[in-house]
């Protein structure tokens, strides 16, 4: 476990020049490098939108994770009007950094006077002991506080601790499988990208150093820009990153609620991108079929259970000897392909593939041989080739710095898609992952397929600890036996010149972006949609992502919805967990109740290994029961998901959300990861326990409708049982918001072609609001149509806020929830034809039919 800092205090200071404080700092002194002296500041000035600082080592060189840099900079930006900025490097600037061209960023300085960023200041800060730190204040309170710890860096060491409330609630730090509530006490969140299947509490596929902190009611967040292996600690009351070269480049967000750090967030590293609103249908995969035919066969399985079903996936079955761009000629031959990708589309559905990076090594095979010649892929440290091992036996990895990767990926892709237009792309594999330490397959015979890694012995190489790319001298805690293990060597090199061990955690990030564009590039009108398994700060902009091989258990189920609530944090809102997990035996029970939360994650699709019992949703009565109930509710709910996630591609903010967000001053809610809400207003509350006929629902203060019978429950910050039989799944809607839905049919497409709906949730005040984003759902210069609704003592307004796409359907149906008495409706002013119900507490009225291209004025009499 991490050694913990102790407490020492802080007496002496000296005067400094404007902004730098003297001060006496009283907090922690020690870290690992807790005898390092610290930086003082040698040059101080004012800039435009901040201010600068020239530091110097202000002791002896410690050097206790490698070379101490002498001199520093250090920069102050108020760049937005809720985002600041501060930057410390080394003065030569020869530490890497990640290039705008990998990841770009906003650069914007909008501030003027640099005075602050939505209420944030920073100002420096020294103490004699520890040498200088910085403190960003949110008005007198420090936000982050590095005051009374020496600033460390080395050239493979950085070292930056700040204090954090001893209770702290943070959010985000991964990817990691964990409860969504950091734990203040105890946490190491490492960011090293790795192939692993989902371990409770261990780094896996993607890494993102950023966080929301809710402390008084309010969030803020921090994100640090560097791609370089770490850990970042939270214990003691203080939060400590140990990063493993680079630079220490931190922005930070004023919030004041977490959908403003998403907002915030976002605007620096790029707003996720429109997906196809077919991607919101589900989706149903298994690696293991045998044939074309086996999965017609589960086609026609899903719909002859009355199941919705969007998308047939495929995983590397349908390759030949699981090379890229291939079709195994007896099993999956390319027409037997071609005529199932056309019977899927005469039925509105969509087919989506799996792509790997990985390219076999074999001159023969064509794919490899064009991008051998265009010097496309990695290389090791001597100028050779590097080959590792993955699927197709031993293999070389595109190098995604090469100038020529990106015409070869488009030209490999174009190929493939010409031969079969799927719909979508799935990349896999992608953190880099190999199946050996090292270049293992340098000098092989061309051709020679090695036996899979879990059915042979492979010992662990002898680990050369003299390289510290290979073995750092700070070791993160990377659960491996070195940082090369089942990826890329750390010392391979790309073509910049660059060892894998900086830009290791980029590879997804770049695989995606190249994926993205040259489907753009084929079809420049069309919204592509890419699912990723590695991610990076900024993936969330041009793919989506699942969380990774995990396992059917009921911790997994449970664990899956944290993980797909961090995703809100990390900028990526289109995110889901394999349904009903993906290593492992299911149980019918445990399907049924996964359905019943995969439903309402914004991804949804339904996937396993092939080792395990094949779980297809109609594969039990009971789960196809579960699931024609909970996805008869997701796909009525298809227009506020679109809605939301259109708030996600302009806003940033997630589409799934914990409570939390939505009521900050609660606090039995900063640590609710068994529930989720969809957008602000439909909160699902799903069973997590095998054997529970009952669940218990928290309901926040205010009035909660149930989604089916419409019964009314007065939340009181407080948990309430409710009766949750094993094929239904509790959804609530909250007061004081209008959902707008359509009828649930098997397909997105269909759908799409029913009239709408409207249910109006009354709030105590006798008040609703809500909004419709609509578009033509598939191209990326669609005309839109933003629609406002706002509800008051009995009058209904459709306002329409911007746009120009035309509504093809009208609004034929009214559902008011808290409100009765109604005997007839008038639209602005005129009487309109009806049919008017009541049931309980609520009114339907129906067979109505209002143009929502134009605005209007529903009274309801």
């Amino acid at each position: 476990m991490p050694r913990p800092f102790s407490r020492l205090m802080r007496r002496a200071a000296r005067a400094l020049p404007a902004l730098l404080c003297a001060v006496s700092v009283a907090g922690h002194r020690e870290g690992l490098a807790s005898d390092c002296p610290g930086y003082r500041v040698a040059h101080f000035a004012d800039t435009p939108h901040g201010f600068s600082a020239a530091l110097t080592l202000a002791g002896p060189p410690c050097n206790v994770f490698g070379t101490d840099i002498g001199d520093l900079l250090l920069h102050a930006t108020y760049e937005t009007s809720g985002r600041l900025h501060v930057h410390i490097e080394d003065a030569a600037r020869a530490q890497y950094q990640i290039p705008d061209a990998v990841l770009p960023l906003d650069r914007r300085c909008g501030v003027e006077g640099g005075s602050s960023s939505g209420g944030l200041r920073v100002k420096l800060v020294h103490s004699e002991e520890s040498g200088v730190g910085f403190q960003v204040l949110r008005g007198s309170e420090a936000i982050f506080d590095t005051a009374g710890w020496p600033l460390v860096f080395e050239d493979q060491y950085i070292e930056v601790t700040s204090r954090l409330p001893t209770d702290a609630n943070i959010y985000g730090l991964g990817e990691t499988p964990d409860w969504f509530r950091r734990d203040p006490r105890n946490t190491t969140r490492t960011l090293w990208n790795r192939d692993a299947p989902d371990p409770f509490r261990e780094n896996v596929y993607g890494s993102h150093a950023v966080y929301m902190e809710l402390r008084g009611g309010q969030f803020h967040g921090a994100y640090l820009h560097n791609s370089h292996g770490m850990d970042v600690v939270l214990t003691d009351g203080a939060i400590q990153y140990r990063v493993l070269g680079g630079t220490a480049d931190f922005y930070f967000f004023a919030g004041p609620t977490a959908l403003d750090v998403a907002d915030q967030y976002t605007a620096l590293v790029g707003r996720p991108s429109q997906i196809p609103y077919w991607a919101l249908g589900l989706h149903n995969c298994r690696w293991g079929y045998r044939s074309v035919g086996e999965v017609d066969q589960v086609i026609a399985n899903y719909s002859q259970a009355r199941i919705p079903l969007e998308a047939a996936w495929t995983d590397i079955d349908y390759m030949d000897a699981r090379r890229d761009f291939t079709f195994d000629s007896s099993a999956f031959p390319l027409a037997g392909m071609q005529r199932q990708l056309a019977e899927l589309h005469a039925r509105g559905q969509k087919m989506i593939l799996i792509v790997d990076p990985a390219i076999q090594a074999n001159g023969s095979y064509a794919p490899y041989a064009r991008g051998r010649e265009m010097d496309v892929f990695v290389r090791r440290s001597d100028g050779s080739e590097y080959i590792g091992q993955v699927w197709p036996g031993y293999t070389a990895f595109p190098d995604w710095f090469a100038p020529n990767a990106s015409r070869w990926w488009a030209g490999e892709l174009g190929r493939f898609l010409d031969e079969l237009p799927v719909d979508g792309l799935w990349i896999d594999m992608n953190e880099a992952s190999s199946f050996c330490t090292g270049s293992c397959g340098s000098g092989r015979p061309a051709g020679e397929v090695p036996e899979l890694p879990w059915l042979t012995d492979r010992p662990h190489r002898p680990v050369n600890r003299s390289n510290p790319l290979l073995a750092p001298p700070y070791a993160i805690h990377n659960p491996e036996a070195e940082l090369s293990d089942k990826t890329i060597e750390t010392t391979a090199l790309h073509a910049n010149g660059v060892a894998e061990y900086h830009v290791h955690n980029l590879y997804g990030l770049m695989e995606s972006r190249v994926t993205r564009d040259a489907l753009v590039a084929r079809q420049p009108a069309a919204r592509p949609f890419v699912l990723s398994r590695s991610t990076f700060a900024g993936s969330g902009a041009v793919a989506s992502h699942w969380t990774g091989d995990n396992s059917a258990t009921w911790l997994d189920l449970h664990v899956s919805i944290a993980t797909v609530l961090d995703f809100g944090v990390f900028g990526i809102p289109m995110v889901g967990a394999d349904i009903c997990g993906f290593a492992g035996n299911t149980t019918a029970e445990l399907c049924a109740r996964w359905i019943e939360l995969g439903a309402f994650y914004p991804f949804a699709r339904v996937h396993n290994n092939m080792d395990a019992v094949p779980q297809e949703l109609y594969r039990w009565p009971t789960v196809a029961e579960a699931a024609r109930r909970a996805l008869a509710v997701r796909y009525a709910l298809l227009p506020y998901i679109y809605t939301a996630y259109q708030d996600a591609v302009e806003r940033g903010w997630p589409v799934a959300r914990p409570l939390v967000f939505e009521f900050p001053a609660v606090p039995a809610v900063a640590d609710n990861d068994r529930q989720l809400l969809l957008g602000d207003a439909i909160l699902v509350s799903p069973v997590l326990a095998e054997g529970a006929r009952t669940v218990a629902v928290f309901f926040p203060r205010g009035r909660w409708y149930d989604w089916y019978d419409h019964s009314a429950l007065a939340g009181a910050d407080a948990a309430v049982t409710l009766d949750a039989p094993l094929e239904h799944v509790n959804v609530h809607i909250r007061a004081g918001r209008i959902v707008p839905v359509q009828h649930p049919a098997m397909t997105t497409a269909e759908s799409r072609c029913s009239d709408y709906e409207l249910i109006v949730a009354v709030a105590e005040d006798n008040t609703a609001a809500g909004r419709l984003y609509l578009d033509d759902g598939a191209t990326l210069a669609s005309p839109h149509r933003w629609l406002g609704f706002a509800y008051r003592d009995r009058t209904l307004w459709i306002e329409q806020q911007s746009g120009s796409y035309t509504v093809p359907r009208p609004l034929a149906k009214l559902t008011l929830l808290g409100v009765l008495g109604v005997r007839a409706v008038a639209v602005n002013g005129t009487a309109q034809a009806c049919t008017i119900e009541t049931a309980g507490n609520s009114t339907m009225v129906s067979a109505l039919h209002i143009d929502i291209n134009a605005p209007a004025r529903i009274s309801l009499l």
